[in-house]
Formats: C-alpha cells, sequence, structure tokens
C-alpha cells in the first residue's frame, strides 16, 4: 500500500495528472486479462505478471504497476487500460 504522503506528490510522467490507487475490481479485471495473454504496456512490452497493486490516472486511461512497494512511474510502463476501467 502506497502512503497517504507519497500519492499526494506522485503524478502521471506524461501529463502530469493526478494519480490514486487501483481498486480490487480494476486490479481483477486486468490480472484476468494478463492470464489471457492479453495485455501489453506503452512499450509494446507483454505484461506476463499479475499485477497487485497499481496507480491509476486521474483520467482512468493509464496503470502504473507497483512492483514490491515501489512505484514504477516510466511511461512504457504504463499499461492502457482502454475497455477495463469502470469503477476503478
Amino acid at each position: 500500500m502506497i502512503s497517504r504522503e507519497l500519492l499526494e506528490i506522485l503524478a502521471c510522467p506524461e501529463t502530469k495528472a493526478p494519480v490514486r490507487e487501483a481498486d480490487a475490481a480494476l486490479l481483477a479485471r486486468l490480472n484476468a486479462r494478463v492470464a489471457e495473454g492479453a495485455v501489453v504496456n506503452r512499450d509494446g512490452q507483454p505484461v506476463t505478471e499479475p499485477i497487485a497493486e497499481g496507480l491509476v490516472r486521474e483520467d482512468g486511461a493509464i496503470l502504473y504497476p507497483v512492483r514490491e512497494g515501489i512505484p514504477i512511474m516510466l511511461i512504457g510502463e504504463g499499461i492502457p487500460l482502454e475497455g477495463l476501467e469502470g469503477g476503478a
């Protein structure tokens, strides 16, 4: 879990928009797609590991993974959420 203080200063590296923690329902939908081999990040690399935690850009378009408690705030690591957002 990301601390509230850190969450308040983090922003999308591309748009500088605020981010919020992804909820369990969004992560479940995303991980179902990961299991199907249907998820690629913005660099075009397949996402093969389940996402346990993530930060969603304010507009709901991109999720930045959090690995071992560290937010990966790199444009290329962002995961497009088109068709998955609904209720994050």
